[in-house]
């Protein structure tokens, strides 16, 4: 699973935005999503949740991108300068998960954090 989801990372995120990998956003309104965060915190992950994660990868690119519809948003209880987006989505075998977008407040960047399957 890890394979695909590097290998699909690397062929459509990476090969697509150059220095920075991204994707763009339509409920952001095309604004750039990045994903500085995504690969390291996925490795401090054990194999087995790891695993369970990036199952997820496609579908939770997917759903950054073309979602419309709104997240649950809350400020980030940790770092008041940030809002935690959490968008739920379905995969092709009706499957539910969610993904987690990070916005800094200051500069607006949005960061894909994490994908995952409900607790």
């Amino acid at each position: 699973m890890k394979k695909n989801a590097l290998i699909f990372y690397k062929r459509e995120i990476e090969k697509s935005s150059g220095k920075q990998p991204y994707v763009r956003s339509a409920y952001f309104k095309k604004e750039k999503v990045f994903f500085n965060y995504f690969w390291p915190h996925i490795f401090q992950k054990p194999p087995k949740e790891r695993f369970k994660r990036l199952k997820y990868f496609k579908a939770a690119v997917e759903l950054a991108k073309n979602s419309r519809n709104r997240p649950a948003s809350k400020e980030n209880p940790n770092k008041r300068g940030e809002i935690l987006h959490r968008f739920a989505g379905l995969t092709r075998d009706k499957e539910v998960f969610f993904i987690q977008i990070k916005e800094d407040k200051k500069s607006k960047k949005k960061y894909f954090m994490s994908c995952f399957p409900p607790e």
